[in-house]
């Protein structure tokens, strides 16, 4: 085997479910404690000091700079720190760029960290207060994954389209009408899949919510189960409100080798692909697919040199119900199978950008328990905008770590103009309902123009929003004022 190759020698989670928010650890604190602890799941507490490298996953914490305080905490103050841009993809980008850099020889033991409390920002917030957070010094990173970059187009940013919980049940009401089901055939097919979810969850002993929840739960509006967005209810979304930090050790065969490291601890990254789809969702081709899913996600595989039925487990990154199936369809995978290994984002825990590390962390130790079994990652960022995979095992691969980055053919699909401050009449290809309370509030639509543009409208009129969550409306005729409000 190449001395160089790369591999994950220990893995740590942390979930913090503080009393009271005076004893709750701010971000900084629970990825020093998963470092700390991916350190004793390898044997290697002892030589945290010798890390070359910290990278930090970017979060919605306020610190400049976290990585060079986490490397003075473990006293590795030599090693060099490293940054990422938002977006749920990054992990997994990360993991595959330290890989490679390890395989080259440019690093030799790397920690890869991040955590969110969005619990805790929450009960802040509740008391009218702020979170506070330490100063960890204005020095900038040494280097950067990438540069952030505007993830919502023009249109969208002027009708107040940018959350994803507006765009991705926009997805969702597109896979619905492509499929060609009626509502109450789509809901019921949504809400098995996330049951299902629920049910991994409840094995994982690093989920949030372990408590499986059936799909007539799912469906039935509830305290704890509120309208959000048609056609989701809050258990259908992304759980933000978790306080959760993880943490990875990387190095080479060689390093793991002089640092004492069983075998029975390693799981090698095989491969790892990326692309994005367009940056602004008004220039997609569509709103149900995704072709830097398809292309990105089965260059990894080929990478591999792996067919889908090789895969003994997946995980599917999960914000929304749409994402999971988007992958499904792009990708060939099994959906009579588990499609995640920790619950997804909602039942598993869903600390926005690092999520994927919490994945991969259980990929590692699923990996230990089935030395032979071969697993896929799928990581997502923005709105299905950013796409990184990464394919998984406790075998070592047959060649070096391989990577490859898809965009240039991704960049030859096809793509859609935009109409922008559109008016007249126009065709809906999908569309979402924003709710205050239990009651329908504002409708967001894509629209289809008679030249085969996109163009965006809001709707505000009660008899066209009860409409629109009754009844199919992809496909109708819509008149949009000159003020961009449509109506049937």
């Amino acid at each position: 085997m190449n001395p160089n190759t790369p591999v994950i020698i220990g893995v740590g989670q942390i979930l913090q479910r503080a009393d009271d928010i005076a004893s709750a650890k701010e971000p900084i604190e629970l990825m020093v404690d998963a470092a700390r602890e991916a350190a004793e799941d390898a044997g290697v507490s002892a030589h945290l000091q010798n890390l070359d490298s910290v990278r930090v996953v970017r979060g919605r914490w306020r610190y400049k700079q976290p990585a060079g305080f986490i490397a003075e905490q473990l006293n590795a103050v030599q090693a060099e720190t490293m940054g990422t841009p938002f977006g749920g993809n990054s992990v997994q980008a990360l993991l595959s760029e330290s890989a490679a850099n390890i395989l080259a020889g440019k690093n030799q033991f790397v920690l890869l960290s991040g955590a969110e409390t969005g619990r805790t920002q929450a009960r802040y917030a509740k008391q009218g207060e702020e979170m506070p957070y330490r100063e960890t010094g204005e020095q900038p990173y040494d280097r950067m994954l990438g540069e952030e970059m505007v993830m919502a187009g023009d249109e969208e940013r002027r009708l107040g389209i940018q959350s994803p919980i507006q765009v991705y049940p926009i997805f969702e009401n597109a896979i619905r009408y492509h499929r060609g089901e009626t509502i109450a055939e789509h809901q019921a097919r949504i809400a098995k899949l996330w049951s299902g979810f629920s049910e991994v969850a409840a094995g994982n002993p690093n989920a949030w919510i372990r408590d499986p929840v059936t799909p007539e739960a799912l469906l039935t509006p509830s305290a704890v189960n509120r309208h959000v967005s048609f056609p989701y209810h809050k258990l259908l979304n992304s759980n933000n409100a978790v306080d959760m930090g993880a943490g990875i050790l990387m190095c080479s065969v060689s390093y793991a080798k002089k640092l004492g490291v069983p075998e029975s601890k390693w799981v090698y990254p095989w491969s790892g692909a990326n692309a994005h789809d367009t940056y602004a969702v008004s220039n997609r081709d569509n709103l149900y697919s995704s072709p830097a899913i398809r292309m990105a996600g089965k260059k990894a595989l080929a990478l591999a040199e792996v067919e889908v039925s090789d895969l003994a487990r997946v995980d599917v990154y999960s914000c929304f119900p749409s994402a999971v199936q988007v992958a499904v369809n792009e990708l060939g995978l099994d959906d009579s199978k588990p499609l995640t290994i920790t619950g997804g984002l909602t039942f598993g825990g869903g600390p926005l950008n690092n999520y994927v590390m919490h994945s991969i962390a259980r990929m590692v130790e699923l990996s230990r328990e089935d030395p032979d079994g071969i697993g896929l990652i799928t990581a997502n960022g923005g709105y299905l905008t950013k796409h990184a995979f990464g394919v998984y095992s406790a075998t070592p691969p047959a060649f070096d770590f391989r990577f490859e980055d898809v965009q240039a053919a991704v960049d030859q699909t096809p793509t859609r103009d935009v109409a922008a401050e559109f008016s007249g009449q126009a065709e809906v290809e999908s569309y979402t309902v924003m709710y205050q309370g239990d009651q329908p509030a504002m409708g967001h639509l894509a629209l289809r123009t008679s030249d085969g543009r996109r163009a965006w409208a809001n709707m505000d009129n009660a008899d066209c929003l009860q409409a629109m969550i009754s009844e199919e409306c992809c496909g109708r005729k819509v008149t949009v004022s000159e003020d961009s409000k449509a109506v049937f």
